[in-house]
């Protein structure tokens, strides 16, 4: 009960997308916003390249490897308001827009999104495997190889932030918002690679670049809604996998965000 009253306190401070609301502090130089929300992706196919040849012997490559988000929003309203706020998804994004006419601001975004290579799936392996070479269609099983950046695939960024105002009366106004931002990735990353499995633990594991569209309705003074889309890359040089981390992985995706 007591994190019910917490969520519907949230609902009526900030919002971002259709699950939140957000709150602006205006001033005479600017407006400061601080901003809440929830997001669910899509990411494009990636070669993953798993090698270890200090305390295992492989070096391949996994072709075209799928995967998929984890919103945390599966089980119902229920279940969601029975855990933590930020075990699904999630967004905060705090910015400024420079003076008076608050066209140009800069922000700092973490985007706590996930990412799940797909289980039990026919996968293209190439390269070696304990001396043995292997260039073919192979199913893979989460005993075999595991993946999952879901603690998340979180972007940390700095963003240049531009307000296009569009339509303004005396109720509410309407902007349009770009972003292009750029900053590490903070991930929390879970493997398991020829049985050997490796808990994870929060790391940089490389960098992400990302660029954003947004609707932003301001209302009541205080408050706005803002429905985005974010377009990301993401290359994750180097995460620590196998039992003793001597392992590592290696990839490049792209992320498309609703949030």
């Amino acid at each position: 009960m007591n994190k019910l009253f917490l969520v519907l306190s949230l609902l009526l401070t900030s919002i971002n997308s259709i699950y939140s609301q957000n709150k602006t502090v205006t001033t005479k130089k600017g407006t400061a916003y601080i901003s809440w929300g929830y997001n669910r992706e899509s990411y494009s196919n990636s070669d993953i390249h798993f090698k270890n040849t200090t305390t295992d012997n492989y070096d391949f490559v996994m072709i075209n490897a799928a995967a998929h988000d984890k919103s945390g929003f599966s089980d119902g309203l229920q279940n969601f308001l029975d855990e933590d706020l930020t075990i699904p998804q999630y967004n905060l994004h705090i910015g400024y827009l420079f003076n008076n006419k608050r066209n140009l601001g800069i922000e700092l975004s973490w985007d706590h999104l996930k990412y799940v290579v797909n289980d039990n799936a026919t996968m293209h392996l190439k390269g070696q495997i304990r001396g043995n070479y292997i260039d073919k269609d192979t199913f893979v099983n989460p005993n075999f190889i595991h993946l999952q950046h879901t603690n998340g695939n979180n972007y940390l960024m700095l963003n240049l932030v531009k307000n296009y105002p569009i339509y303004k009366n005396k109720y509410f106004d309407v902007a349009l918002l770009g972003k292009i931002g750029a900053g590490p990735l903070v991930s929390y990353s879970i493997s398991t690679i020829l049985g050997s499995h490796n808990g994870g633990a929060f790391k940089i594991h490389g960098y992400v670049i990302g660029t954003s569209l947004a609707a932003r309705i301001n209302f009541l003074k205080y408050l706005f809604i803002q429905p985005s889309f974010q377009y990301a890359f993401a290359d994750y040089i180097r995460t620590e996998i196998g039992r003793d981390g001597q392992g590592n992985a290696s990839h490049t995706f792209y992320s498309y965000t609703l949030m």
